[in-house]
């Protein structure tokens, strides 16, 4: 199933849950094996496998043990890998906020 737009958080992490428990299986490495590389417990495997939320730390290291940690640049892109950052000038953004509008556009019953 395609990740989209219009499903919830919770079938999101189900269907995450499901493709990391058939690469797993696929890869011929058992809950066990996987937790003793990742340094974490088979619970929290069996946890996150039924889709169940565990930590980001945890999601991670078992990512890495899957060889799965290069896949992560495409949740977050680098903004420094944005073609607008290489732009002469270009000032770093410290936070969000609105920026001040100076057009002088009017709706036309303004005087």
């Amino acid at each position: 199933m395609r990740i989209d737009d219009q499903m919830n958080e919770k079938a999101i992490l189900e269907e995450l849950s499901a493709r990391f428990k058939q690469m797993r299986i696929d890869s011929s490495i058992t809950r066990a094996e996987l937790a003793d590389k990742a340094m974490v417990s088979v619970r929290t495997i069996a946890r996150f496998e039924s889709g169940n939320d565990i930590s980001l730390e945890n999601v991670i290291k078992l990512l890495k043990v899957m060889r799965l940690e290069s896949n992560i640049n495409d949740l977050i892109p680098d903004v420094f890998d944005r073609p607008s950052y290489h732009v002469e000038n270009k000032v770093l953004r410290k936070r969000a906020g609105r920026k001040p509008v100076t057009s002088d556009w009017k709706w036309g019953d303004e005087k």
